[in-house]
């Protein structure tokens, strides 16, 4: 690879931002310490080459290596960091040496493919980048303990300190760097599958961002954290001796975030609340906007109407607005219609065609679904038919993870349908309610929830006449009314005989946190050619009739 040429320079990779966290070396190539990525000499784009170093017996790791070229290096222990060759030999760590017959380069393994290649003293790069943790190849999940550690070195150390008191490695794993905690987000199953798991990061302020990151993913009912009286796990390990370090994983205390603010912070806090961004409904909602004042991350937003009256089409019109005039992923959870159902109407939407009144072409079609679909920024639930409350809860915790900062849910009543955690009725209700404001409140999101209505007494006008539903009509527990933020009521006679009092939608506000303002406003006409929504003013009925459909 050659000496450093020239450090501190801007990323290559526009989605890591970093300007000055990449390194440039005398054969042109470079490596970014920010997002972990390796670039090659044609993709430095003309950065100038220094004096390439002497070439030694090794082999550059990129270009000449192959696994089985790795395979065959030999394993040997590290004296100066005091890892024994046994717990190498587990971890499979190879290495290879310089003209003079010292140690140049460690081979750390991720899988059977992937490894992290350090040249000495601390330069890294990649063969077969992969977003694994080091070490979760040689272990089962749904164990007792999993120790995650920051770097392979602290990895061995850990287990080390395990090997001199049992004789044996237990659970320990490492991230490749503290910035990577996108590896823990890739493999959270893995991860959460065990009873707790041990956070032995290291104590710097690189260690503590990491630790807020990984507290965040993998959740704080697992997370224990390690104190360590220095830097790192290996300084334990070689300053003060393995059962010292052992001591430190047993001592791990459970994560206690801080919760107890004074007058400043209250201050900065209120200020920050007060200069919250409010995102505007779609065009067509300009009447809920009137209310609301749009909405907010931390908020969740109920939408309730009877049967059929539109509720699917209002979150898909808002899903659009989002694409339109925001750069933000969006999250569906849609429990009553398959992912490509939903696929076919947003596209069928943004043509401004309903696929339900016109057969659309394929090659039209496509034009927009890539409108829609093409810039992947929308994450989907593939449910296949079988609904789990807590599966559904990880898997909106994953879409807020990877960047969704609007989630949809449609609807709720089917999300507790088959119960929570032997909860069934009100109960399991009132905690996925309590789940999804927990999510609100750790990932900065908006949630759109659906849920159905109680039925209406005999002889009564039923809400597919018309009717608009009050509070008291949504179904199950009183926690879906209390923890929503707003709630937005509609209705449409779907039994009229003229289309223009069918496809009239009604719009009233039950409840809004942030303003307090509630009551009717105006509404909604359906177009069933389009399929849209188009905004309805509240003016004379004789002006306002257009025949659509």
């Amino acid at each position: 690879m050659g000496d450093i040429a020239v450090r501190n320079q801007p990323c290559l990779d526009p989605s890591c931002g970093s300007s000055d966290a990449r390194q440039i070396y005398g054969d042109g190539t470079s490596f970014c310490f920010s997002c972990q990525e390796f670039f090659s000499k044609e993709e430095g784009d003309g950065v100038a080459i220094v004096e390439e170093r002497k070439q030694t017996s090794s082999p550059s790791p990129y270009k000449k290596l192959s696994v089985d070229d790795i395979l065959e290096l030999p394993i040997r222990g590290f004296a100066d960091r005091a890892i024994k060759k046994k717990v190498n030999e587990y971890y499979g760590v190879r290495v290879s040496y310089d003209s003079n017959g010292a140690i140049e380069k460690h081979y750390y393994p991720y899988g059977n493919n992937s490894w992290k290649v350090r040249t000495l003293p601390k330069v890294f790069s990649w063969f077969n980048k992969t977003n694994a943790l080091f070490g979760q190849d040689k272990f089962n999940g749904a164990g007792k303990r999993l120790i995650i550690c920051e770097g392979e070195i602290d990895t061995l150390s850990v287990a080390l300190a395990y090997y001199d008191k049992y004789d044996k490695i237990y659970p320990v794993v490492g991230m490749s760097s503290s910035s990577m905690t996108k590896s823990l987000l890739e493999n959270r199953d893995w991860i959460r599958s065990f009873q707790e798991v041990v956070l032995c990061l290291d104590e710097d302020a690189a260690g503590e961002k990491a630790v807020n990151e990984a507290v965040k993913i993998i959740g704080i009912d697992k997370v224990k954290l390690t104190k360590l009286p220095y830097n790192d796990a290996n300084d334990v390990l070689t300053k003060d001796g393995s059962y010292r370090l052992l001591q430190c994983i047993y001592d791990a205390a459970p994560y206690i975030p801080s919760g107890i603010i004074g007058k400043e912070a209250l201050w900065d806090a209120l200020i920050e609340y007060n200069s919250k961004p409010s995102h505007p409904y779609a065009p067509c909602l300009h009447g809920i906007n009137s209310k609301l004042k749009g909405k907010r991350e931390g908020e969740i937003a109920l939408f309730i109407s009877g049967t059929g009256s539109g509720k699917s089409t209002m979150l898909r019109e808002e899903m659009l607005n989002i694409l339109e005039t925001t750069n933000d992923r969006i999250g569906i959870v849609s429990l009553e219609e398959a992912p490509a159902e939903t696929a076919r109407k947003l596209a069928g939407m943004q043509l401004e065609r309903n696929p339900a009144n016109e057969e659309i072409p394929l090659e039209e079609l496509k034009v927009g679904f890539d409108k829609v679909f093409g810039d992947d920024r929308i994450i989907l639930l593939d449910h296949q038919g079988s609904i789990n409350d807590n599966s559904i809860i990880d898997q909106l915790e994953y879409m807020a993870l990877s960047g969704c900062k609007y989630l949809f849910i449609d609807h709720i009543t089917i999300l507790v349908s088959e119960g929570v955690d032997n909860l069934t009725g009100n109960e399991a209700q009132d905690k996925v309610m309590n789940d999804l404001l927990r999510l609100t409140k750790r990932h900065p999101i908006w949630i759109g929830l659906v849920s159905h209505l109680r039925k209406v007494q005999t002889g009564q006008k039923s809400f597919e006449q018309g009717k608009l539903p009050t509070l008291d009509d949504i179904r199950g527990s009183g926690s879906i009314k209390q923890i929503s933020f707003d709630i937005i009521a509609f209705a449409r006679n779907m039994e009229a005989e003229d289309d223009r009092t069918r496809n009239t939608i009604k719009m009233s506000v039950l409840k809004s946190r942030f303003t307090g303002l509630t009551g009717r406003v105006e509404g909604a006409m359906y177009n069933h050619t389009t399929g849209r929504l188009a905004y309805l003013p509240n003016i004379p009925e004789e002006q306002q009739f257009v025949r659509v459909g």
